[in-house]
């Protein structure tokens, strides 16, 4: 798991980052149709985040600059107690109280 604190997460999210357990895109297996906002990421791709049509929860999101990922958006698990985050990124534009953990990797964009 991930936690990014991109600005684009931070106002997606509503929270000072947004966590997410990375999948192979290939790997993963959608059933239904989850409404989608595509943005220009930092990048300069687009980054794409999908939602629950119905009650708007944020469910994963790709990227064109990565697209043999996914992001799971961490809070739409119904069983998240096995996860922990394993690194932070774009920790450059993390808030100045966000308090990181010292025993995972932070990287000031993306490694």
């Amino acid at each position: 798991m991930i936690n990014c604190h991109c600005r684009d997460c931070q106002l997606s999210s509503g929270a000072p980052f947004a966590s997410g357990i990375v999948v192979m895109t290939d790997d993963l297996q959608v059933i239904g149709r989850p409404k989608l906002f595509s943005a220009v990421a930092s990048s300069g791709g687009l980054a794409t985040r999908s939602f629950c049509a119905d009650c708007g929860t944020p469910l994963f999101t790709s990227s064109e600059a990565n697209p043999q990922f996914t992001s799971i958006r961490f809070p739409s698990l119904d069983d998240a107690a096995g996860f922990k985050p394993m690194l932070d990124i774009f920790t450059a534009s993390a808030q100045q109280w966000v308090c990181f953990d010292p025993s995972i990797p932070h990287f000031p964009q993306s490694p």
